[in-house]
């Protein structure tokens, strides 16, 4: 049986020092080893349990990194193991082979994109006159593809995120509100429609999926098995699937969990353990 586990990176594999969540006493943290620098500085981690197994993993799967992050972004992150044949950025928007985007997946979301979907900057203007300078921190938009809005969350009224999303479902598009973030993102673009681009290339007859936040529930929904942490969105709204295990875990102990999750079913029959 060939195998993809296609995993979302940020608070479910990787994470930055404030979601860690170490609740033990200091001297019985995890050693952790530091994935991601920005601006010459130390930003993501795992524990060093969890780069172990997962350079174990990689070796023995298509491991298929699978994140909203652009490509620069995805860039400054070296996860142990091998470099991946495959990775997802943008949320799907772009499907890297080798570390270059392919402009066949390119051009077919594109082409969704555009059929589908309001345009980019009539969503972005909506945003910016919607939204209120007392709690709007950013604006950006992402690949060309998404656009999102960083804010002051406890200033933030609690029906502007529901009127939003009225207001993108009717013209395409898809909002989700993480921590301090609120993404706009067209319906086409998907996590689930890049990863099962790559089923298609390698002939993959499973896929294990894992991740934390509302833009990963499509992902989760189309794998065969999948793991979310015991934080995040997901959890939060108590999301659920059959198919889908709900983990106790929460922060680095969650990626740990999950990488195990991904080496036992990934295993051969027999060999599980």
């Amino acid at each position: 049986m060939s195998t993809i586990v296609a995993s979302d990176l940020d608070r479910t594999l990787i994470y930055s020092a404030a979601a860690l969540s170490l609740a033990m006493p200091d001297a019985e943290a995890p050693r952790l080893l530091c994935v991601e620098t920005y601006e010459h500085q130390p930003l993501s981690y795992m524990t060093e349990a969890a780069a172990e197994l997962l350079a174990d993993l990689a070796g023995s799967t298509t491991f298929v990194p699978t994140t909203t992050r652009t490509r620069e972004q995805y860039r400054r992150i070296h996860l142990p193991g091998p470099a991946p044949e495959f990775a997802i950025c943008a949320n799907g928007g772009h499907l890297l082979v080798h570390g270059e985007s392919d402009p066949d997946w390119q051009r077919t979301v594109t082409e969704r994109i555009a059929t589908q979907c309001a345009p980019l900057e009539e969503v972005r203007t909506h945003l910016v006159r919607t939204a209120d300078p007392s709690w709007l921190r950013k604006e950006r938009a992402a690949e060309d593809l998404f656009a999102y809005l960083v804010v002051e969350r406890p200033l933030l009224p609690d029906t502007w995120v529901k009127d939003l999303t009225g207001w993108a479902e009717e013209r395409g598009w898809t909002v989700s509100l993480q921590g301090r973030k609120i993404y706009a993102v067209p319906q086409p673009l998907t996590k689930s429609a890049a990863v099962a681009e790559v089923a298609r290339r390698t002939g993959a007859t499973e896929v294990l999926a894992a991740g934390d936040s509302l833009l990963d529930a499509d992902l989760l929904l189309a794998a065969d098995r999948g793991w979310r942490p015991g934080h995040g969105e997901l959890a939060d709204s108590g999301w659920q699937a059959p198919h889908v295990t709900a983990l106790d875990e929460r922060g680095a102990a969650a990626g740990e969990e999950i990488v195990r999750a991904f080496i036992r079913a990934a295993a051969p029959p027999g060999r599980a353990g």
